[in-house]
């Protein structure tokens, strides 16, 4: 999801960069950021993403560096996280609860 918001964030910036994001969309972009800001809030990605800010309407490409921030850092997440467990059978999550050898807090 966040992928196809900053796809449709971008075309809107490239079509008019200054143009102001509307109230509808930021709602709905930060319902999906605050999901996903649960997900990484132990992580330390977490202290450089920001969510839109429903006061002071950003502008579309304000919008598109917010959403490129947070993909970076959900990329950051899922490579400190994610990856190839020698004791099992290939890629999984690593957990704290299932932390295995690679788990790195």
């Amino acid at each position: 999801m966040l992928e196809a918001a900053h796809r449709e964030m971008t075309e809107l910036s490239k079509k008019k960069q200054d143009g102001v994001v509307n109230t509808l969309k930021i709602k709905m972009l930060n319902r999906l950021l605050g999901e996903l800001s649960m997900v990484i809030e132990k992580d330390p990605s977490h202290a450089f993403v920001d969510m839109l800010d429903e006061e002071t309407l950003p502008q579309n490409s304000d919008a598109v560096l917010i959403l490129s921030q947070w993909q970076a850092a959900l990329k950051q997440y899922r490579a400190r996280h994610y990856g190839f467990d020698s004791e099992g059978s290939g890629q999984r999550w690593f957990t704290v609860e299932n932390p295995g050898e690679r788990y790195r807090s």
